[in-house]
């Protein structure tokens, strides 16, 4: 079915060239496979065995995240020679802001659902250039799903295609990850108008569920560019809307992300202007 876009639409993202497009595919799934393996095996174990806080107790770092990010950067600089890493775990590569292309890996997103073992936790990876993510892939571990997306050939979840529905917010659910003043006030005016919110504690795995059609929009305040691009990159190209707080179309804000189903996107703003 043809999507009706927001009149905010960004306008059409530059083409890449189809032979990086594939490559980047295959090497993000072998990534993301291996990646759903280690999680899978070890989600809920490191509490005692190479879990440390970061900035604030809740602020996990793991083994897992340092051993995948790792292996991801790796294979990239073996793969993709030249092409720059930009990392949770060990920062960007030199030149990767100036870089025609970087990658762009969140190890484990998620990772206090992780060290706890609740199963809201994925592995991100993406490739992205001027215009935005041009290459997503998640893994979904505790769903045994790979979700993977390119420019302008669509997203597909364990290999089935998937695009988004056109549909109001009454009925449906919003995936919020809000640390600021606002979230409060927010939530009310969506419960008044009968659309329930869910706390995931994945930025990648809130924006996946509207592409996935399983929420109507995902509203995010705080969160790096890790932390979402690849799950930006499936929603764009299941034809979801990516616009900042404002309504202005970004395919990776600075400071707010909103994600939504066409239908659902001028409420979804409403709400955040007047929360």
């Amino acid at each position: 079915m043809t999507v009706q876009q927001h009149p905010s639409a960004p306008t059409t993202a530059p083409p890449v060239e189809p032979g990086l497009l594939s490559r980047a595919l295959e090497v993000a799934g072998r990534l993301a496979n291996d990646a759903a393996e280690v999680i899978t095996a070890t989600a809920g174990r490191d509490h005692q065995a190479g879990a440390a806080h970061k900035a604030n107790p809740f602020d996990w770092v793991t083994d897992t995240d340092r051993t995948l990010e790792r292996h991801t950067r790796r294979v990239l600089a073996a793969e993709f020679p030249g092409m720059p890493v930009v990392g949770e775990e060990y920062g960007a590569d030199a030149g990767a802001d100036v870089a025609p292309y970087r990658w762009v890996v969140d190890p484990v997103d998620g990772t206090a659902n992780y060290v706890a073992g609740f199963p809201w936790c994925a592995y991100s990876l993406a490739l992205v250039d001027a215009s935005g993510p041009v290459v997503g892939v998640i893994a979904d571990p505790s769903r045994a799903q790979i979700y993977a997306a390119a420019r302008g050939r669509g997203v597909r979840a364990n290999g089935v295609p998937v695009r988004v529905t056109p549909r109001g917010p009454a009925g449906g659910l919003i995936c919020s990850e809000l640390s600021t003043a606002r979230g409060p006030g927010f939530t009310r005016h969506a419960t008044a108008a009968h659309t329930g919110v869910r706390v995931l504690g994945s930025a990648a795995l809130a924006i996946t569920q509207v592409a996935l059609g399983h929420a109507v929009a995902a509203v995010l305040d705080s969160y790096r560019e890790w932390d979402v691009a690849g799950a930006v990159c499936l929603a764009t190209e299941a034809g979801a809307l990516v616009v900042d707080g404002a309504g202005r179309p970004d395919p990776l804000p600075a400071d707010v992300l909103i994600v939504a189903v066409p239908g659902s996107l001028d409420e979804v703003l409403r709400w955040w202007r007047a929360g």
